[in-house]
């Protein structure tokens, strides 16, 4: 079990409040003030799990500058007043910043004994292995799943050699 520090529960706890209000402004037909409030939780609990600094590193690396734009973009424009195209902004943005997370997303949910099941049916299947699929060089041995899920978050920076083979 991976040990959290204060903040970290508190950051935890912060990003959940902010998919909840973003998730329940949606559903409320893009409601600008909960749309609003779930982004500033979203990120300011991004923030508390993995620390300002390494927040900063993340969003503004060079390769990932149209990302961020788009992202926090779309966040400007949800607390301007413009929920749906900010919404559509920062949905785009965050694929754009996570694609390199999805792979292990996939691999780790595959994983889960019921939702596994769910993934491999035949009409979702197909949409699974796309989104899935990496575009690296590196592959994972099946029991690291759970810790490059969170090297990916930039909670943990170090993996064991086992973890990683080559393609060749």
């Amino acid at each position: 079990m991976i040990s959290l520090t204060d903040s970290q529960k508190i950051g935890m706890g912060l990003t959940g409040f902010g998919v909840f209000f973003l998730f329940f402004g949606m559903i409320l037909f893009f409601d600008k003030a909960l749309l609003a409030i779930g982004n500033i939780l979203f990120v300011a609990g991004l923030s508390f799990v993995i620390g300002l600094e390494r927040t900063f590193r993340f969003f503004f690396q060079k390769h990932k500058m149209k990302a961020t734009s788009f992202f926090l973009g779309g966040v400007l424009i949800v607390l301007i007043g413009w929920p749906i195209v900010g919404v559509v902004l920062e949905v785009y943005g965050f694929f754009l910043l996570f694609r390199g997370f999805f792979p292990v997303a996939v691999g780790f949910i595959r994983r889960i004994p019921i939702l596994g099941s769910l993934l491999n049916l035949p009409f979702i299947s197909g949409f699974v292995d796309k989104v899935g699929e990496s575009n690296t060089m590196v592959r994972t041995s099946p029991g690291c799943y759970g810790r490059l899920l969170l090297m990916n978050l930039e909670l943990v920076t170090m993996a064991t050699p086992e973890c990683f083979t080559c393609h060749c």
